[in-house]
């Protein structure tokens, strides 16, 4: 596969962001319910934190259809969200939003395949002996760093998706993780720009004969253009307790905030596999 210069920072706070975050928040909270020790494996983890209105996030402008929507009055089920956003200043990331929820027993792993956004992860928690930060291939990382010894965790994946081929990769990839993690709740972004794509990757989860998937949609227009991002996805492998009444709730709201009534939006669970 083609080498991809991709960096998270031009897509800050966009739509795709407010999803992934929104649900990662109820991921560690609903898997915090336990006392025992957690673990984070983020594979495609950026740089923590980005500013918005200046440099790539305002280039492209994507954070104003996305966290800009919400951070005047969100509904409750976005109250968790959204507060930390605005506690924490510069737009989080992914490993910031983990970070912050952590709890003292819990323990956090960073991948980060470029060099620039690692050195700032590692400048970020320089000295933080619950978070290490690894300049490394996050697909790779799958297999290297599952199981972990707290057998409780949590593995965020957010490829670029700029490779045509990322879909496959992204079956093998959660296909690997969950041969060696069997009991791991996994989270994986997916865009959707066309739907062919998107059934294709179910398609190839469901062949590597992973159980208890489900996914969750944003769409924000018919998904007939390839060129754009039309909407998004999370895929979830072992779903924490609750999260067929509280997810759709958090989806929903996101669809009654992001989206312009345009046609063919819509806000979508599904089952891909049982448990």
């Amino acid at each position: 596969m083609a080498v991809v210069n991709y960096r998270h920072a031009y897509h800050a706070g966009n739509a795709g962001d407010c999803l992934k975050h929104a649900v990662l928040v109820w991921l560690i909270r609903a898997m915090q319910r336990k006392p025992t020790p957690l673990f984070v494996l983020d594979t495609h983890a950026g740089a923590g934190r980005y500013q918005l209105d200046q440099g790539p996030a305002a280039r492209t402008g994507e954070w104003q259809q996305g966290i800009d929507r919400l951070l005047a009055g969100p509904p409750q089920v976005l109250a968790d969200y959204v507060g930390l956003v605005q506690e924490l200043g510069l737009y989080p990331g992914s490993p910031v939003i983990a970070r912050t929820l952590m709890r003292a027993e819990d323990r956090m792993a960073c991948c980060e395949r470029q060099p620039e956004d690692a050195a700032a992860l590692r400048t970020l928690f320089h000295g933080d002996r619950q978070v290490g930060v690894h300049l490394r291939d996050g697909w790779e990382a799958l297999g290297a760093l599952l199981p972990p010894y707290e057998k409780r965790g949590l593995v965020l994946i957010d490829p670029p998706f700029e490779d045509p081929e990322e879909f496959a990769v992204l079956a093998r990839g959660l296909a690997t993780g969950w041969r060696r993690f069997r009991t791991g709740v996994f989270a994986a972004w997916y865009p959707i720009k066309q739907r062919a794509s998107v059934r294709q990757l179910m398609t190839n989860v469901r062949d590597a004969g992973i159980r208890d998937v489900v996914t969750l949609e944003l769409v924000l227009r018919e998904p007939l253009d390839p060129r754009r991002l039309n909407g998004c996805g999370m895929l979830l492998v072992n779903p924490p307790y609750r999260f067929e009444i509280e997810l759709p709730q958090i989806l929903g709201a996101l669809l009654d905030r992001l989206g312009d009534r345009k046609q063919g939006e819509a806000a979508e669970t599904r089952r891909i596999a049982d448990e």
